[in-house]
């Protein structure tokens, strides 16, 4: 069985756990695991995924950049459907050697990454297993609550 298999059948048994007890291991183990994980080495998350933005959020930092709203959106926006505004590079027009350049303007999809800080860990576990290889924080997080409630892993070779 691959590892993949493996996740899928975490996944189902993490389903069937009591949300909040849950919530308090996840918490736990972020704390302890990202502190000890330097984003700035990895940046594998500003170098891979779409990023949305909000219209404060736009407004906020074309300010910040002292550049016309227009023209904000014109470098650095994609509109989508339904008002949802990406912005239109992978990687991230805002990251350089691997750090945020407007980091204190960070948009809140970058802030809240990789959300394992936030309740309900269980709705978001299609995302948290999506990014399992991308993120070392999440790897981690899932890897040690594998160990923490004794779920049999298996070979994967």
């Amino acid at each position: 069985m691959g590892l993949e298999a493996e996740n899928l059948r975490f996944k189902d048994y993490l389903v069937s756990l009591d949300s909040t007890s849950l919530d308090q291991m996840v918490f736990e183990l972020e704390a302890s695991i990202s502190a000890k994980v330097d984003c700035t080495k990895c940046g594998n998350c500003c170098k891979s995924l779409m990023i949305t933005v909000s219209e404060p959020e736009a407004e906020n930092l074309a300010e910040v950049l002292n550049l016309e709203r227009n023209n904000f959106d014109k470098q650095y926006l994609e509109k989508g459907m339904h008002g949802l505004m990406l912005i239109n590079t992978i990687p991230c027009h805002f990251l350089a050697e691997n750090k945020c350049t407007v980091y204190e303007h960070r948009f809140e999809g970058c802030r809240e990454f990789p959300a394992l800080h936030l309740p309900h860990f269980q709705k978001r576990l299609f995302t948290h297993f999506m990014h399992y290889q991308r993120c070392p924080i999440i790897f981690n997080v899932i890897e040690h609550l594998k160990n923490k409630l004794l779920f049999e892993k298996q070979d994967h070779d």
